[in-house]
């Protein structure tokens, strides 16, 4: 047994785990092998003395009154919910795990109701099989330390964005990584549209989320698809993010192809559009050649959001915007946009990536009305207002890429 304890240390150090889960971990296994080895209806306790490098293995019998039924072998354990609901009857409880005080007083006169005696068990007299039994408990559990240590290590670094290795395509274009000590997987839906990958190609995404699969253990499910993936990679690019002298209040993207970040700082000397942009626009193509050449629209946020609406729909120029509350579907707020007919290009823009996006950067459902032949330079809006053009749902859209 000494040279169980010897290894404790090094178990914890090689596994990443607390000294006092190992130890945890070696007292269950030696008492769940002394159940196996013996007898599962003793009560059983395990202690490590470091001092004296020793494991002990003991059997714990409990003081009781000398009319206690627990000393007949007539009294039976609380009934479990399987038991109570088919009438089964609680298992028998074995009266040597308990001493009448009488008889307790005879071995210690201190000794009183409710106090335990302990005695030795040696582990060595369990048989051969028993050092198996007791490793291959202590290596399942440990397994299992390791497993939740993991799951919290990578759960906390959900949102984050890591550096990993491709190690396997399959047929349906999922990309398998490395990630340290655990797999990855960049799932075909969260690769930007485009994108190819080969074994041993670096790969930066970041953390969506972590999971557990019957037949590969932990994996850590990986996107660059997600908002969160553009912020970190500007947050690289740009000091005044990672120093929190610039803000990004909201983003939002359509993988591949456009992007909106919405900017606010409270530093007076800085321009939080300017510093993104960088000098000739230096550190946001930085980030748009990682992202497939995706385009980054920044806009400045304000709290107001008439004003951040009719931003988030920029280049188009906004002649008005009204805001109704829980008027849009699912309850959403409802923004009635008031443009000239020469915008209605810009506000829609290709493919309707810019209503699209402004929709999901707001997190508001925006209507265009359309005043037609009205201008942007006119002083006065003149003409009949056309259709009103509400756009569709885009919370089901946004919800891809998060």
């Amino acid at each position: 047994m000494e040279k169980i304890i010897d290894i404790i240390d090094s178990i914890a150090y090689e596994k990443g785990l607390k000294i006092s889960d190992v130890e945890n971990a070696l007292k269950e296994s030696l008492i769940k092998t002394a159940e196996k080895m013996q007898d599962d209806s003793l009560i059983y306790e395990a202690e490590i003395d470091r001092e004296n490098k020793e494991l002990k293995l003991a059997q714990k019998i409990e003081v009781v009154a000398n009319d206690d039924i627990k000393l007949t072998g007539e009294a039976r354990v609380e009934q479990n919910e399987w038991e109570k609901e088919n009438g089964v009857e609680g298992k028998l409880i074995n009266p040597e795990n308990f001493l009448s005080v009488e008889e307790a007083k005879e071995i210690d006169s201190d000794l009183d109701i409710g106090d335990f005696l302990s005695y030795d068990l040696e582990f060595e007299s369990m048989g051969r099989n028993a050092a198996t039994i007791l490793f291959s408990n202590l290596e399942y559990k440990l397994q299992r330390f390791t497993e939740d240590n993991l799951f919290n290590k990578y759960n906390d670094q959900v949102g984050d964005t890591i550096s990993s290795v491709v190690t396997r395509v399959d047929s349906n274009d999922n990309t398998f990584i490395e990630i340290g000590e655990v797999k990855g997987i960049l799932p075909r839906k969260n690769r930007i549209k485009g994108e190819t990958f080969k074994v041993g190609d670096a790969l930066r995404a970041v953390v969506k989320g972590v999971n557990i699969d019957k037949q590969h253990g932990l994996i850590v499910e990986v996107s660059r698809t997600s908002p969160k993936y553009l912020e970190s990679l500007l947050a690289l690019e740009v000091p005044e993010l990672k120093d929190e002298k610039i803000i990004i209040e909201a983003s939002a993207r359509i993988p591949g192809s456009r992007a909106k970040i919405a900017l606010s700082t409270i530093e007076a000397n800085i321009d939080p559009i300017g510093a993104i942009v960088g000098v000739k626009g230096v550190r946001i193509n930085s980030v748009s050649e990682q992202l497939n050449g995706e385009n980054i629209d920044c806009i400045e946020y304000t709290p107001i959001l008439e004003m951040f609406v009719a931003r988030a729909l920029s280049p188009a120029i906004v002649k008005s915007v009204k805001v109704e509350k829980g008027a849009g579907e699912k309850g959403k707020d409802k923004a009635i946009v008031t443009i000239a007919e020469d915008q209605k290009a810009r506000a829609i823009g290709k493919v309707g990536l810019n209503i699209r996006l402004a929709s999901m950067l707001t997190k508001c459902e925006i209507e265009l009305n359309v005043l037609e032949g009205a201008t942007t330079g006119s002083e006065e809006v003149t003409g009949n207002s056309g259709e009103q053009q509400p756009t569709k749902d885009v919370s089901e859209l946004a919800s891809l890429f998060k």
